[in-house]
């Protein structure tokens, strides 16, 4: 028996019919048990079926196994035996790279077409919902903030934008807008004296803009939270979500179906004939959809309504596209959000969202398929010209490649010098070409590269000297408070801002914008940061004098005493810097600048603005005042004289000082402006000058949104006490 095994083994060895290598013995064994339990199955099935029936599935797949394992097997020998000659390797090479990506991508074009088709057409329905919502975010957006203007002026909360806008625009008739200050409902106009619907109890301080749905049916609905004071403001819209509304968006689209969902059924299967077939393949029946959901568990769709009509056909390829999409809906009563809460379908054809999607283009769009469908011939004949000549081509690629592979070695080794030799005028050649330009692109980024570390690391350097500028101590009076921030737009800033203490009960405030940004604007900034110092704080001998240098003597002059007896007025030294910046800088060179001397005994600020934005005093009760005496900015003309103004500072007012970085930054809805931060700072004006200048910022930032900070942020608080 032995010996008849070696000789059955070695025959079969001969013919190539033994099996070698791991892959095709596993094949032979899995076949191999598996016809011996299915042996075992058929005698089992005479005396005990229940056991047959438990190794069924073992017999099943082992024969699924032993059928990969075969293939595999398979596939090895084809490999072997076709691909041993390299014509046929090049030939199987050009089939897979040429023929069959072909027809995959045209499978693939006509299923994207189709599923492409049916989501641009539920893109157009959703867009247009999603549209809605917008709009009626704006309006719930302006509303809120009239009624939230008029609660904190204690008028009656009235939105007189909301009856203007039901005049004018149709669509307003019949939605519904209600409001709540707090748990308590607004009468906004003649139509809402009685809320057709509950507040929304389930939001998290955000405001809401979906489909949602109650004992109503569905609602387009848009919830808007706004705080007015103490409490909150909630203002919400709602139009039905119903044939009128999407008979608008079917009118130039097609048939669209709008279902919604029923309570979650548990698989029953004593109702009927249609609800069993539907569960087992799910579609339509004569409820409308039942969706299952596994376990058991179903959804029930009924057609709730069916609008527009499908266009009919302008060819025979103008097939019919169906695509159903679910819609998100809310519970307006707890805030769930179903799993299937409703499903959209929508029933057009390929010429309406080719409309849809051309409109803008016209008669050209003919053109262009003229284009496209030459572009397809010409595509065919590049794709069979490269079969035919694909060998030829096979030793200049391969040389290529080598000459690339090469070069990438010295590439590997940091040689960037390598160029590789070009003798030809094809595409391979300008690969090379575009090789050897891409190595001596890589060396001048290298020296580009470092310079630009350097450059990086004179101006962190410069950052860090610009830092030391901006005062980091303040020596507070006992009758003032102050406090600086800036923060630049790039590495260095343009802006200036200082407090220089000059006796036990002065204090000088300064506050500049330098036109430009970048490093010259922030040495422009140094310049005027050193004369500031210099001229108010070092005994100058020309301002000794009772009159200085770009003052004048006489009524509406107010000149500050230093103890010492020097005079200084704001006024003179803003001619002073004037002059210098005239002298020593480019003629579109200048700055704007407010010099103020504050008298803690006195409470009285003295100063002179040099056109940069007045500085705003803002009253315990509200009130504000502008700080608006001085003249043009510095350094564009020379011989300029500034006048001055003096105002007395109260307890708890606050001095405001700011560059137009805080207050030009633009959004969608404008810019950020300087009424928007008086509210601010007034709504905050008893918390500490730290915290308000943090608030503002805040704000500015979230005005600011994604977009990169256009200008240098500078804020400038002092509070009298």
């Amino acid at each position: 028996m032995k010996e008849s095994y070696w000789k059955l083994r070695e025959r079969l060895l001969a013919a190539g019919w033994w099996p070698q290598g791991w892959i095709a013995r596993g094949a032979c064994f899995s076949l191999g048990f598996a016809i011996g339990l299915f042996v075992l199955e058929m005698l089992l099935r005479l005396v005990a079926p229940a056991a047959a029936d438990s190794m069924e599935g073992w017999v099943k797949f082992l024969v699924f196994d032993a059928a990969v394992l075969f293939c595999i097997v398979a596939f090895r020998l084809l490999k072997r035996k076709i691909l041993w000659r390299l014509r046929n390797r090049l030939i199987v090479t050009y089939v897979f790279i040429g023929v069959i990506p072909a027809v995959l991508l045209v499978a693939m074009a006509l299923i994207t077409l189709y599923g492409f088709a049916g989501q641009f057409a539920i893109f157009v329905v959703t867009s247009d919902i999603n549209s809605q919502l917008r709009r009626m975010e704006a309006v719930n957006a302006a509303v809120g903030n009239e009624l939230v203007a008029r609660l904190e002026r204690g008028d009656n909360p009235a939105a007189e934008s909301l009856a203007g806008l039901r005049k004018r625009d149709t669509a307003w008739r019949r939605r519904q807008m209600c409001a709540w200050y707090g748990d308590k409902p607004l009468v906004l106009d003649d139509e809402s004296k009685i809320p057709p619907f509950s507040p929304p109890t389930f939001l998290n301080g955000e405001g809401l803009q979906d489909i949602t749905r109650d004992n109503q049916g569905l609602h387009l609905r848009v919830v808007t939270l706004l705080p007015a004071g103490a409490k909150t403001l909630t203002v919400v819209s709602s139009e039905p979500f119903d044939k009128e509304l999407v008979g608008k968006i079917a009118a130039d689209m097609g048939e669209i179906t709008i279902f919604v969902s029923d309570l979650p059924q548990e698989g029953k299967s004593g109702d009927s004939g249609a609800q069993t077939s539907a569960s087992a393949n799910p579609g339509k029946n004569q409820h409308g959809i039942l969706i299952n959901e596994g376990g058991g568990a179903s959804v029930h769709l009924r057609q709730a309504f069916a609008v527009g009509t499908l266009p009919a056909a302008i060819g025979s390829m103008d097939r019919e596209v169906t695509f159903p999409a679910p819609l998100s809906v809310l519970d307006w009563k707890t805030g769930e959000r179903a799993r299937v809460g409703a499903l959209v379908q929508v029933r057009t054809r390929p010429s309406v969202l080719y409309g849809h999607l051309f409109a803008a283009l016209g008669d050209f769009v003919r053109g262009v398929e003229y284009i496209l469908l030459g572009i397809l011939i010409f595509f065919a004949i590049i794709e069979l010209v490269a079969l035919i000549i694909g060998t030829r081509m096979t030793r200049t690629v391969t040389g290529a490649v080598a000459q690339l592979y090469d070069a990438t070695k010295h590439v590997d080794r940091g040689d960037f010098s390598h160029r590789i030799p070009v003798k030809s005028e094809d595409q391979l050649a300008q690969l090379s070409l575009s090789f050897n330009s891409m190595t001596e692109s890589i060396e001048k980024l290298i020296q580009e590269q470092k310079e630009k570390q350097r450059l990086e690391g004179e101006l962190a350097i410069a950052q860090e000297v610009q830092a030391q500028l901006f005062p980091r101590q303040v020596s507070e009076l006992e009758s003032l408070e102050v406090h600086g921030f800036c923060r630049p737009a790039r590495t260095v800033s343009g802006d200036y801002y200082d407090f220089l203490t000059a006796s036990s009960h002065k204090l000088i405030l300064a506050v500049g914008d330098i036109s430009g940004k970048g490093i010259s604007a922030a040495l422009l900034m140094a310049t005027i940061h050193s004369a500031v110092r210099a001229y108010s704080v070092e005994s100058l001998p020309q301002m000794r004098e009772p009159v200085a240098v770009g003052a004048v003597s006489g009524a509406g002059r107010v000149m500050a005493a230093w103890p010492e007896g020097i005079e200084v007025s704001p006024g003179a030294l803003l001619g002073l810097l004037n002059h210098q910046l005239y002298e020593s800088t480019p003629p579109e060179k200048y700055a704007t600048l407010f010099l103020g001397i504050y008298d803690g005994r006195s409470h009285r600020l003295t100063y002179s603005n040099g056109g940069h934005l007045p500085p705003i005093l803002i009253g315990a009760d509200g009130a504000v005042r502008r700080l608006e005496a001085g003249g043009t900015v510095i350094g564009l003309f020379d011989d300029m004289t500034y006048d001055e103004g003096a105002v007395e500072m109260h307890p708890g007012e606050i001095f405001l000082a700011y560059s137009d970085g805080v207050t030009e930054p633009e959004n969608d809805f404008g810019e950020f402006g300087e009424e928007r931060l008086i509210d601010i700072v007034s709504a905050n004006r008893r918390l500490p000058l730290v915290q308000i200048s943090q608030t503002v910022t805040s704000a500015v930032d979230d005005w600011i949104g994604d977009n990169e900070q256009p200008d240098d942020i500078t804020l400038v608080l002092a509070r009298a006490r």
